[in-house]
C-alpha cells in the first residue's frame, strides 16, 4: 500500500531511495517499516546472545542427539535462571578466560555478567560484599594481613579497607579485563583498588597461594566467579 502526501516522523511515510524527485511514482515505506527502521539503533544497543526481546536470561546448554535442554548455564542449579530487562548493553568483550558483559537494567542498575552468569548488580552488590568480608574479619581479633582471591570488581577490597587494623591487602585476580571493565562501569566498587594498602597480583590464585609461606595471611577471602571455567580449581580439595 502506498501512502499519499509527504510524511515526517514515525507516523508519516518515508520516501524510499530513488531519484529524489517526488512525482507520485516513487515507492514509499509503510508506517510499520518506518517504525522498525527508527528502532534499529535501540535494537542494536540490546543485541547479545543472552538478550531476547529486551530481556537478559542466563543461557541454556544443550545435550544429547536431540539437543534437549538439560541445564541453564550453571549446572549447579538445573532449570533455574535469572532474567532482567535490559535497557542498554554497555560493554561486551572476551578475555583469555571468559566473556564479559555489562548492561544497564531497568530495575537493578548496571549488571556484570561473566560467561552468561550474573555476578553483581548496582542495586544489591553491597549485601554480598559486606557479608563475605565483615563476617570473617570480625571473627578475627585485629586481622593485619588479608588476601582476596578473585574480586576483580574491587567491592571486597572496599569493605576490607574499612578495617583499621588491616595493614596489608593482597588481591590475586586472574583476569585483567574484569578489573579494567569494573573500573570503567562500577567505580563505586573499584574504589577499593585505590587504598594504599592494596597490592594487586594478576595471575593464577592457586599458584600464588602455593608460593606463599604458610601463615602469611590472617584471613583469605575467596570472591571467585561460579566454580566452572577459570574458577573451578578454587573449590577443589587441593586448593584448600
Amino acid at each position: 500500500m502506498e501512502a499519499g502526501g509527504a510524511g515526517s516522523g514515525l507516523n508519516g511515510a518515508v520516501q524510499a531511495k530513488g531519484t529524489g524527485a517526488d512525482d507520485g511514482s516513487a515507492k514509499r515505506l509503510p508506517p510499520c517499516c518506518v517504525k522498525a527502521r527508527a528502532a534499529a539503533p535501540e535494537s542494536e544497543a540490546r543485541c547479545h546472545a543472552t538478550v531476547v526481546s529486551g530481556w537478559f536470561t542466563e543461557p541454556r546448554s544443550r545435550c544429547g542427539k536431540a539437543s534437549k535442554v538439560q541445564y541453564y548455564n550453571n549446572p549447579m542449579w538445573p532449570g533455574e535462571a535469572n532474567s532482567l530487562k535490559v535497557e542498554k548493553i554497555l560493554y561486551q568483550g572476551k578475555s583469555l578466560y571468559q566473556e564479559v558483559l555489562v548492561f544497564e537494567s531497568s530495575t537493578y542498575g548496571k549488571v556484570l555478567v561473566l560467561d552468561g552468569i550474573v555476578q553483581l548488580t548496582d542495586k544489591d552488590e553491597c549485601a554480598y560484599q559486606e557479608m563475605i568480608t565483615h563476617l570473617p574479619l570480625c571473627s578475627i581479633p585485629s586481622p593485619k594481613k588479608v588476601l582476596v582471591i578473585g574480586g576483580g570488581d574491587g567491592g571486597v577490597l572496599r569493605e576490607v579497607s574499612r578495617h583499621s587494623s588491616v595493614e596489608s591487602i593482597d588481591i590475586c585476580e586472574i583476569d585483567q579485563l574484569v578489573i579494567d571493565v569494573c573500573k570503567d562501569f562500577f567505580p563505586h566498587l573499584s574504589v577499593g583498588f585505590q587504598d594504599p594498602r592494596v597490592q594487586l597480583h594478576v595471575g593464577d590464585a592457586v599458584e600464588f597461594l602455593r608460593n606463599a609461606p604458610e601463615g602469611t595471611y590472617d584471613a583469605i577471602i575467596v570472591d571467585s566467579s561460579d566454580p566452572i571455567g577459570p574458577a573451578q580449581e578454587l573449590v577443589e580439595k587441593p586448593f584448600f
